[in-house]
């Protein structure tokens, strides 16, 4: 046994310890109960096969340790007063944080039907990891958490992102060693630097050493501590450390560092609160040490468990077939003496709870965990006020992200003393044209600033760093506790985030259908410097299969927009940041782009989502159309109507349909997606029989992925980015890829019945300009003077 602590012991009465540790061992019980029972819940009766489950999942070797911190920020809390969210990074340690959320009363206030009491207990048990019941994680069903425990690595940046804007909350994030290991975690220590004594909250970061993953040794447990204590002041924090396996010692030091971190803590938000002190705090961090499925089985068929790997999951796996198994399961089970825990009824008795917090203080009850309970809607300005003046289709061009980058002044200012909303990205605010944010709010930042250095604020809400993972985590656990924001971002690199942003979209599903979760505001992806306009970087910067990804998951949940021009962007984002409980995309470029729309005739066309754009084409409305040039995508846009022109001058009798889809889903079949079109409506927009030349931003796949039910999809023809890039002009990105205006052209030439032969010369023409714009390049290193200088003249 060993115990350490590099704080003076807290002076803990022994009916304080007693409680404490009773709290604890009842925790444990519960933890062990539901990974194991289905019956007998007090055993009450001496334990039999009937009693365990018949398959047994869960993980058992975090639990402990969690119980244990559980139980000490309940004393803390209910002795200090404080407002405070737990954030559980070992997930997988779901019995624990549910063992708690029903000892202090909040599971059964969410489920009133699993009472505190035997028949509760009961189902509290047979519920978990079984059909019908709940997972094994830490998940939206359980009270309390806005952290998912499918997935590791994001539990530092969702705290953080909690206490960003919340200056009277504790966020206390317990970090597993096995989490300790992944990129994002290493990256998210850094977040300290980011955040405002003064106006945010503070973060205590719990780094739970307890050896193992699931089959191997953990990095950071088998440092040297005094290279731990060098990793983690290098990441600025200041190590306090519980080591050991006697309970009694451990419950003091836990009691004694909690104690000193609080203190800490305050100190440093006071200076800077009330001294103006400006130093970067050096905030405490607690490195707790405990065995890995402390107090359960020390050996199991010979081999040692407690303290290894073997305690991770499922420590007794055959219960009901190997009496030793059994015998061993009903001797772990009382050796918390559930007895002295609970009442003849099963209700914990009064000094098991003695430490718990009261009303919405306690961590399943807090409101901070359903942040749609605290969220407010966003001042959002009239669009009117942004609107680009459109009195001709086509005659001018604005960069469309800078466009909107004014209203997101607006937001950022209107929101000056209400700080519920941010901007986060990674280091591309400028890049992608929404620098308009800087007059209203600096970028935040705790580090040394040098005279080189601009806009850098202590109390900015404008958040950068080099790291999507990061800006990812922060935004949800800003979302998840009630607040605004948007994530704005290169296109190619938002891949990054792929495996974050799934569990976020499976959160926000799961809990559209629990009743006790309130909305919250959508997670908002702006992806600009997009695939068509890095023809600077090149083939490394160009990627747009984002939405692809996204497209997969769950319909009630994803919207994807493309809006062509700088009306339809404010109207797309307008609509977004009013959302609630979506994960909206939207892909918008940052150079100068012609405005198609007016103000209002944008409104209409974003809320149809699809539609004809009519001054463009060459329909007389006498006829069906000849062919429908359909675009989704800004430069497609363009390349359409530049097609649409090129056949107005040379096949003058041809009727062409042009037709823009800003929200992609609308060509998924209604009954698939909330916003898709019925069979009749998409026949009537795209015809059923004739030839449609779709120009799509995108993997050209992805069209036909969510049009081929289409009566009309055999006459689906997309074009599309087919990962052809390099280092080139931006028109020569189109060229490569068959975008371009006079590949549009000869589709048509080919697809529409009588004109391969009739338009040949018209064909050879476009070909000819493709080989023109080849040598062009190749000589003068930019694009055709007839592509540079182009203008609609409808």
């Amino acid at each position: 046994m060993s115990v350490d602590t590099h704080t003076a012991p807290a002076e803990l009465s022994d009916e304080e310890l007693t409680s404490l540790d009773a709290h604890w061992r009842a925790a444990n019980y519960l933890s062990v109960g539901q990974i194991y029972l289905m019956a007998n819940p007090l055993l009450s009766e001496p334990l039999q096969p009937e009693h365990v489950k018949p398959r047994l999942l869960g993980h058992w070797g975090t639990s402990p340790g969690l119980n244990l911190v559980h139980t000490h920020l309940n004393r803390v809390i209910k002795a200090r007063g404080l407002d405070a969210l737990c954030v559980w990074g070992p997930g997988h340690g779901g019995p624990a944080v549910l063992a708690n959320s029903w000892l202090e009363g909040s599971y059964t206030e969410t489920y009133p039907d699993i009472t505190r009491d035997a028949a509760g207990m009961a189902r509290l048990f047979r519920q978990f990891s079984f059909p019908g019941g709940v997972p094994s994680h830490v998940a939206p069903e359980t009270p309390g958490s806005l952290h998912e425990g499918g997935e590791l690595g994001y539990s530092l940046s969702h705290a953080y992102g909690a206490a960003f804007d919340n200056p009277d909350l504790l966020v206390a994030c317990v970090i597993g060693d096995g989490e300790a290991e992944t990129g994002p975690l290493a990256a998210s220590w850094h977040s300290n630097k980011f955040l405002d004594p003064v106006r945010d909250g503070a973060v205590l970061p719990i780094l739970h050493l307890n050896g193992y993953k699931i089959a191997n040794p953990t990095v950071l447990a088998r440092l040297p501590e005094t290279e731990l204590d060098e990793l983690l002041r290098g990441y600025g924090h200041d190590p306090l450390h519980v080591t050991g396996d006697d309970p009694t010692a451990v419950h003091r030091a836990m009691a004694a560092a909690m104690d000193e971190a609080l203190d800490r803590i305050a100190g440093f938000q006071r200076a800077a609160r009330e001294n103006g002190a400006t130093d970067r705090p050096r905030w405490p961090v607690i490195v707790l040490r405990t065995p890995k499925g402390w107090t359960g089985p020390a050996e199991v068929d010979g081999l040692p468990v407690e303290g290894t790997w073997r305690a991770h999951q499922v420590p007794l796996a055959a219960v009901r077939d190997n009496p030793e198994h059994l015998r061993q399961l009903e001797q772990w089970l009382r050796s918390y003496r559930p007895e002295e825990l609970f009442d003849e009824h099963g209700a914990p008795r009064a000094h098991v709870v003695a430490c718990v917090p009261e009303g919405a203080r306690r961590l399943g009850a807090t409101p901070h965990a359903n942040g749609g309970l605290l969220l407010r809607e966003l001042p959002l300005p009239p669009l009117e006020k942004y609107a680009v003046e459109v009195d001709k289709h086509g005659a001018t061009l604005h960069e469309p992200t800078r466009v909107l980058g004014d209203m997101l002044e607006d937001v950022m200012r209107a929101t000056t003393d209400r700080r519920d909303f941010r901007l986060v990205g990674p280091d591309e605010t400028a890049s992608n044209r929404l620098q308009a944010v800087y007059a209203a709010s600096g970028k935040a930042w705790q580090a040394a600033v040098l005279d080189v250095d601009e806009h850098l604020d202590r109390h900015g809400r404008v958040m950068e760093i080099l790291s999507e993972h990061t800006c990812q985590g922060w935004l949800e656990g800003y979302l998840l506790t009630g607040r605004h924001g948007l994530f704005s971002c290169y296109e190619a690199f938002v891949h990054i985030v792929d495996s974050m942003v799934n569990q976020h979209i499976k959160w926000l599903r799961t809990t559209r259908r629990l009743s006790w979760r309130a909305p919250v505001a959508s997670l908002n992806y702006l992806l600009t410097s997009h695939v068509w306009r890095q023809d600077h970087n090149g083939f490394s910067h160009q990627d747009p299969g984002f939405v692809d990804h996204i497209l997969n998951k769950s319909p009630e949940a994803v919207r994807v927009y493309f809006p062509p021009d700088a009306n339809t962007l404010l109207s797309v984002a307008d609509h977004a940041l009013r959302s609630r409980d979506y994960v909206n995309v939207i892909v918008a470029g940052k150079q100068p782009c012609f405005d198609w729309l007016s103000m209002e005739e944008a409104k209409v066309h974003c809320a149809r989502g699809a539609g004809i754009w009519e001054w463009a084409g060459s329909e007389d409305g006498t006829r069906e159309p000849d062919v429908v040039l359909a675009c989704a995508g800004d430069v497609p846009t363009q390349e359409v109507l530049a097609a649409a022109q090129l056949l107005r001058r040379h096949l003058p009798d041809l009727a062409v349909r042009v037709v823009n889809v800003v929200d992609i889903a609308r060509l998924l079949p209604s009954e698939e997606h909330p916003h898709g079109m019925s069979d009749f409506e998409y026949d009537g927009v795209f015809t059923a029989d004739r030839p449609v030349i779709f120009a799509y931003h995108g993997y050209p796949w992805l069209i036909h992925r969510l049009a081929y039910r289409r009566t009309g999809h055999r006459h689906l023809h997309v074009r599309g980015y087919k990962e052809i890039g390099t280092t080139t002009t931006p028109f020569d990105m189109v060229v490569r890829n068959d975008l371009d205006r006079y590949r549009l052209v000869m589709d048509v030439v080919d697809r529409v019945p009588g004109l391969a032969v009739r338009a040949a010369g018209v064909r050879q023409r476009m070909e000819d300009a493709r080989q023109r714009h080849h040598v062009y390049i190749r000589e003068h290193g930019t694009d055709l003077p007839e592509v540079a200088d182009w203008t609609w003249d409808g």
